[in-house]
């Protein structure tokens, strides 16, 4: 099996239980085994237009699907919990992103791996490095690192937890 990182957000909805049943759906899939969970924490948007803050977390998991098939997993998630696709960078339900998948980097046009955005946002790092300290990008950074270059962290505040 293959680790993989995945970030979750949430600002529309009951932002909590929509994560809560993200993570679940995850896990029940026969090909895939959540193996950690970030605390939930709330943050402000970033970019887009006017919108609610968000709710974010990160999970670990243990994948026999490839890159490709672990984002139409993620996306069919996203789909049955009434991610609706109407406004770049609006408000949603749901939101999972293929943060990191070990192995060699991923650059097609339907997915990039790692996120590209990763190492700029704290809504990611914070959670990330939470659920796996030793998260690493294929260039052997550790999300730590990238945390700490962000400098002084605010407004990523934990409000919550889930269970794998």
């Amino acid at each position: 099996m293959t680790r993989a990182h995945v970030g979750l957000g949430s600002n529309l909805g009951d932002r909590m239980a929509i994560l809560d049943t993200a993570v679940r759906v995850l896990d029940a899939d026969e090909l895939t085994h959540v193996m950690a969970v970030s605390r939930v924490y709330e943050t402000a948007p970033v970019g887009g237009p006017e919108q609610g803050p968000y709710l974010n977390a990160v999970a670990v998991l243990e994948t026999d699907r490839s890159p490709h098939e672990l984002l139409e997993l993620l996306l069919a998630t996203e789909d049955g919990l009434g991610r609706a696709r109407s406004e770049r960078w609006g408000p949603r339900t749901v939101d999972l992103d293929l943060l990191l998948y070990d192995g060699p980097p991923v650059e097609t046009p339907e997915l990039t791996v790692p996120h590209p955005r990763a190492r700029e946002r704290a809504f990611v790092l914070v959670p990330l490095c939470d659920a796996d300290p030793f998260a690493t990008f294929p260039d052997g950074e550790l999300a730590a690192a990238a945390l700490a270059r962000l400098g002084p962290v605010t407004g990523v505040v934990p409000v919550g937890e889930l269970q794998p």
